[in-house]
């Protein structure tokens, strides 16, 4: 099975802590790294966890408040100062290229590589890229700015032949595709070996949803059910439900109650207000609620299962 993983760089939400860094996130499916939203000092963490920045290519922005992309200009000059030449391709919400072409234009800067800022719609749930890999489709949000989540899917595995009957029945290399494109196999003397004989269970489809800042929003839950992993934003806990609702911001519970109702397999809490040194009160509020809860800890990769 591929790997297909988050490890958290930032859990912080609009100011950073002594021990927690703005919003920030590394996907890792199958060797491949796509970086969610770029806070400040997320090329610093990328360096403490041993993040290879040649194996990433893609980032995609959820909306343009500062602890989500005020780390990215100084990433894009460091990929430079580098020696990259491969194109980078940021995937955004309207406004990031004006705020990037500026800083660009007033540090004298000119990067080395191609850089792509693709404009996404964040009131649209629609695929906005796909490989052999992956899809990334937007999850809208509803937050004070322009702001989406994105949801990671797998794309379908290939089924695998059986290498035992492969053996048994001598079958032949130029009728394995056939066979895992679901042909049955005839045998010389005329005999049928149907395909669920010689082929493996595909292996399930795996998805992370990453949602990032919002009130409390269930038109999200059909976009995001049965995901294996989600992750939502817990800024406050329930004595602060009333500043959440004010902010366009969750609690812990809400989070919690979005993973129940779509029956999402385990839940990361994240983007904590500083006004919290321990975290552990908004796990408890959640956990009563969804069982599965965990607190995003920076450093922590998570497989996605």
């Amino acid at each position: 099975m591929r790997n297909f993983s988050v490890t958290v760089l930032g859990s912080s939400s609009a100011t950073p802590t002594a021990n927690r860094n703005p919003s920030a996130q590394i996907v890792n499916i199958n060797e491949h790294c796509y970086l969610i939203d770029c806070g400040e000092a997320t090329q610093i963490q990328i360096r403490k966890y041993g993040v290879r920045l040649q194996k990433m290519d893609t980032i995609f922005i959820s909306h343009l408040h500062g602890d989500h992309f005020y780390g990215l200009p100084g990433l894009l000059g460091t990929l430079h100062l580098l020696g990259r030449t491969n194109e980078l391709t940021i995937y955004a919400p309207k406004g990031l290229k004006d705020i990037i072409d500026v800083i660009h234009k007033y540090s004298d800067t000119c990067l080395r590589y191609q850089l792509k800022i693709i404009e996404i719609d964040t009131t649209q749930n629609k695929v906005i890229y796909e490989n052999k890999h992956l899809a990334v489709k937007t999850i809208p949000l509803n937050h004070r700015v322009a702001c989406c989540g994105f949801l990671f899917t797998e794309m379908p595995h290939q089924r695998n032949l059986k290498k035992e009957k492969l053996a048994e029945y001598k079958i032949p290399v130029e009728y394995i595709n056939a066979i895992k494109a679901g042909d049955d196999y005839t045998l010389p003397d005329g005999k049928v070996i149907p395909n669920t004989e010689l082929i493996l269970p595909a292996a399930e489809i795996r998805s992370y949803a990453y949602c990032s800042d919002t009130c409390y929003h269930e038109p999200i839950i059909e976009q995001i059910k049965n995901c294996n992993l989600l992750y939502h934003e817990s800024t406050f806990a329930n004595d602060k439900a009333d500043r959440a609702t004010e902010t366009y911001h969750s609690t812990a519970a809400q989070a919690a109650t979005i993973a129940l109702k779509a029956n999402v397999k385990k839940l990361m809490l994240g983007h904590f207000s500083a006004r919290y040194n321990d975290v552990s009160v908004l796990l408890n509020e959640a956990l009563p609620i969804f069982e599965h809860s965990h607190i995003a800890e920076e450093g922590i990769t998570y497989d996605v299962i």
